[in-house]
């Protein structure tokens, strides 16, 4: 075999190995980070947080008779020297936020 089919070959093979990767990578969705990263932008507009956290694998979740597989997180925001908590589900696929709720003081 001489240098030109090798080097066509390893070519080739790079090329369908870099195909590969994108398609797997799209078809992820969007990622926890990014998913948390989305939440917060969000939840900044109405002001300042104070801290965030998320679940990094989705679970199934339920809204009007719809299953969305969705990443839950949530926001917390000091609001006149009180903590307010936030769960927040954004879809694992789009990055859509399903639902927001405020969590009840314990």
């Amino acid at each position: 075999m001489n240098w030109k089919k090798v080097a066509i070959a390893a070519g080739v093979g790079a090329l369908a190995g870099y195909v590969v990767k994108e398609q797997v990578a799209n078809k992820q969705g969007v990622t926890p980070e990014k998913a948390l990263k989305i939440a917060k932008e969000a939840f900044k507009k109405q002001g300042p947080i104070s801290g965030s956290w998320i679940y990094m694998k989705p679970e199934e979740f339920n809204k009007n008779g719809i299953n969305y597989d969705v990443y839950r997180g949530g926001i917390s925001k000091n609001q006149d020297g009180e903590t307010s908590q936030y769960e927040f589900f954004i879809d694992s696929e789009t990055g859509t936020i399903i639902d927001v709720a405020e969590q009840s003081a314990s």
